[in-house]
C-alpha cells in the first residue's frame, strides 16, 4: 500500500528537471540596450564599425557589440547610457538605419540553443508607451462603398451589360438600364455576383425603373470588423520596423485598437509610424488639356481630375487608376543613380508587375505621374462646443516621369524631398497602407523605474505569501506541512517554466496578483487531503489505510474545486481584455501546475517516507 511506480517517480523527476531549466533565465538580469537595424535587412560590418566608431567618440561605456543576423545589439551599463546612445546613434547614422531602446536578456548560449527564455514582461511591469487608437469607421465604411460603385461598374462592362448611370446615392447603388429587357439580365447577373453582399430591389427613379443595391446592416458591421483587423495586422508589422521586443496589439472593443510597445521612449516616432497611411497611385498625365485653367475655373474636362505637384503647380491627371500601392510587396528606400535624388526602389507581386507591364507598354512614350495620398483624421470642436472629428485626404503628386519602356515587377520612384521622407514611404509601403484612418485618443507613457517598483514590489508580495503559508502549513500539519511546502516550491517553479516556454505569454501586474492567489489556492488541495488524513485516523483507521484513503477520497472534491476554478479563469480569458487576460493565464497555469504537485507531488513524497511501513506513526 502506498507505493509509487518507478515511471511515477521518474516522471516527477523529469517534469522538476526540466521545469528548473526552463525557469532559470529569469534569475539572468536583462541588460539596458540599443538595437540597431537597416531597411535592407542585412547588417554589414562597416555598420557595425561605424556604430563602434560612434560610441568611442562620444566615450560612451558599453559591455559589447554584437552583430546578429537582423540587427547590431549594443548592451550597456544604464539607462541613462541607453538613451545617449541611442540619441548619438539616430544622429551619426544614416535615415536606412532603424535605431530602438531595447532590453537584452544575459541567458547563457546553452539554455538559448534549447529556447529557454525568460517571462516577457508587460507594460506595466518593464515600461514603455501605450497608445489607444481608435479607427474611423465612417472612413472604411465610404471606402468599401466607393470600391463595390467601381467593382459593380467593371462587372457590368465585362458582362457586356450596357448601363445607362451607376451612382452612389447615399449608401445604396443606384444603376440604370435603357430598357427593361437589359435590366432584368443585370438583375439577374447582380443576383449571381454579389448575393452575399448586396440586397438588389427595384425601385422607381426619375419615371423608370432602376437598381438599388443595398448593404445590410450585418454585412457594414463586418466590412467594419475587418478594416480593423486590417489595421492591426498593419500596426503588427510597423511595429516589427521599428525593431521594438514584444509587442502587444489588441482589439479593444468595435473600432479599438490598444498598442503596447515595451522599452520604448520615443512616442514621438512611434505616434508618428503608427498612425500614418501611404497610399500611392499610378495615373496617367492628361496630355494636351489645360490644368491652368481647370485651376482657375474649378472644372476639369471629362475624365480628368485635378491635382498639385509639390511645388503648387497644377496637373491633370486621367481618372482611371493604372496600379495602386496593394501590389507592392517590397519598398527600399535609397538613392536615384541618375540624379542622385532621394528614391524608392519598389518589388510588386505577381497580378501588380503583370498589370502594370500590360498597361505601359501600352502607353509607352507617355507621362505618368505616382500621387500620393495620406488620410487624417483631425478632432475639433464645433460650434456648440462639442468635438467633433473630420477625416480628409491630403493629396499630391510627387513624381511625373516620361515612360521609356515596358515597366514590370520592379522599378522605382523619385520626386522625394529627403532621404528621411525616402526611408519613411518605403517603411509605410512595405508594412501596408491602412484600411481606415485612426486616431491616437489616449497615450500613457511608464517610465522603467515605475516598472521595476511594480516587479519590486509584486516578488515581495509573493516571497511574503510564501512564507506565511509555509510557516503556517509547518506548523499546524508538521511533517506533512513540509511536504505541502516542498510542493508548493515546485509549483512556483512550473508556473515560471510555463509562463517563459509558451510563445506569446506576457507577465503583468495582474498576472502577478494571479500568481500570489494561487500560492493561496494551492494548499487548499493538500489541506484536503491532510484533514481527510486526520479523520481516518481518528476513526482508528490504520496509518498507511489513513494516507490511501486521505487522497483517493479527496481526490473528487479537489478535481471539482479546481475544474470550477479553471472554468472561471477561462471565461475570464474568452471575455476579458487587457489586464483581466493576464490574471486569468497564470491563474489557470497555476491550478493546473497546483493539480500535479498537490495530488501526484505530495503523494510521492510521503509515500517515500511513509509507504509499505508497518507500525509508523505520522506526524500530521
Amino acid at each position: 500500500m502506498n507505493r509509487y511506480p518507478i515511471w511515477k517517480y521518474a516522471l516527477i523527476v523529469l517534469v522538476t528537471a526540466t521545469a528548473t531549466i526552463y525557469a532559470m533565465p529569469n534569475v539572468y538580469p536583462d541588460d539596458h540596450a540599443v538595437q540597431v537595424t537597416h531597411t535592407s535587412g542585412e547588417i554589414s560590418p562597416e555598420l557595425v564599425e561605424k556604430i563602434k566608431g560612434l560610441l568611442d567618440k562620444g566615450e560612451f561605456r558599453f559591455k559589447s557589440v554584437e552583430r546578429h543576423a537582423e540587427h547590431v545589439l549594443v548592451r550597456l551599463h544604464g539607462a541613462e547610457e541607453q538613451l545617449l546612445v541611442a540619441d548619438a546613434l539616430k544622429k551619426g547614422l544614416d535615415s536606412r538605419t532603424i535605431v530602438a531602446l531595447n532590453l537584452a536578456p544575459t541567458t547563457p548560449q546553452w539554455l538559448r540553443s534549447i529556447n529557454a527564455k525568460p517571462m516577457n514582461l508587460g507594460l506595466d511591469l518593464r515600461g514603455g508607451v501605450y497608445f489607444l487608437l481608435e479607427v474611423d469607421a465612417q472612413a472604411a465604411w465610404q471606402k468599401s462603398l466607393e470600391r463595390y460603385h467601381s467593382d459593380v461598374r467593371n462587372s457590368l462592362r465585362r458582362a457586356k451589360l450596357r448601363y445607362k448611370r451607376v451612382v452612389l446615392q447615399g449608401e445604396n447603388i443606384i444603376v440604370t438600364a435603357g430598357s427593361s429587357d437589359v435590366l432584368e439580365k443585370m438583375e439577374d447577373h447582380l443576383d449571381r455576383e454579389y448575393w452575399d453582399v448586396f440586397e438588389v430591389n427595384e425601385v422607381e427613379r426619375g419615371g423608370q425603373t432602376a437598381l438599388e443595391l443595398v448593404i445590410p446592416k450585418q454585412k457594414r458591421l463586418q466590412i467594419i470588423g475587418l478594416s480593423v483587423e486590417q489595421n492591426i495586422a498593419t500596426l503588427r508589422r510597423r511595429v516589427n520596423e521599428l525593431g521594438v521586443a514584444e509587442p502587444v496589439i489588441t482589439r479593444q472593443g468595435a473600432d479599438r485598437i490598444a498598442v503596447q510597445l515595451p522599452g520604448v521612449q520615443d512616442t514621438a516616432q512611434a505616434k508618428e509610424i503608427l498612425g500614418a497611411t501611404a497610399i500611392l497611385e499610378f495615373r496617367l498625365v492628361a496630355e494636351g488639356s489645360n490644368a491652368r485653367r481647370a485651376q482657375r475655373t474649378g472644372r476639369a474636362p471629362s475624365g480628368t481630375k485635378l491635382y498639385y505637384e509639390r511645388d503648387g503647380n497644377p496637373i491633370l491627371l486621367k481618372r482611371g487608376i493604372m496600379l495602386t500601392g496593394e501590389h507592392i510587396t517590397d519598398a527600399d528606400s535609397g538613392i536615384d543613380s541618375e540624379t542622385a535624388r532621394p528614391a524608392v526602389h519598389i518589388n510588386l507581386d505577381g497580378d501588380g508587375a503583370a498589370r502594370f507591364a500590360e498597361v505601359t507598354r501600352k502607353n509607352v512614350k507617355r507621362l505618368m505621374a505616382v500621387v500620393y495620398l495620406e488620410n487624417k483624421t483631425e478632432t475639433f470642436v464645433d460650434g456648440e462646443g462639442k468635438l467633433q472629428k473630420r477625416s480628409k485626404v491630403v493629396e499630391e503628386v510627387i513624381s511625373v516621369a516620361r515612360i521609356q519602356e515596358q515597366l514590370s515587377n520592379r522599378f522605382q520612384i523619385t520626386g522625394l524631398d529627403s532621404p528621411r521622407e525616402a526611408h519613411r514611404l518605403a517603411l509605410l509601403l512595405r508594412a501596408g497602407s491602412l484600411a481606415a484612418p485612426m486616431e491616437i485618443v489616449e497615450e500613457r507613457t511608464v517610465g522603467p523605474s515605475l516598472g521595476q517598483s511594480n516587479i519590486d514590489r509584486g516578488m515581495q508580495s509573493i516571497i511574503l505569501g510564501f512564507i506565511l503559508v509555509m510557516i503556517f502549513m509547518g506548523i499546524y500539519y508538521r511533517v506533512f506541512g513540509l511536504v505541502a511546502n516542498m510542493a508548493l516550491m515546485l509549483n512556483i517553479l512550473l508556473i515560471i517554466a510555463v509562463m517563459s516556454f509558451i510563445p506569446g505569454a506576457t507577465l503583468t501586474l495582474p498576472g502577478i496578483v494571479g500568481i500570489v492567489l494561487t500560492i493561496g489556492m494551492a494548499v487548499d488541495a493538500n489541506v484536503l487531503v491532510f484533514e481527510r488524513i486526520r479523520q481516518e485516523l481518528r476513526a482508528r483507521n490504520s496509518p498507511q489505510a489513513s494516507i490511501d484513503n486521505g487522497y483517493s477520497r479527496a481526490l473528487t472534491t479537489i478535481a471539482d474545486a479546481n475544474i470550477t476554478t479553471l472554468i472561471a479563469a477561462l471565461v475570464l480569458f474568452v471575455f476579458g481584455t487587457g489586464p483581466i487576460k493576464g490574471f486569468s493565464v497564470t491563474l489557470s497555469i497555476g491550478v493546473l501546475c497546483s493539480m500535479f504537485t498537490a495530488i501526484m507531488g505530495t503523494r510521492a513524497v510521503v509515500n517515500l517516507l511513509y509507504g509499505n511501513r508497518k507500525g509508523v506513526k505520522l506526524a500530521i
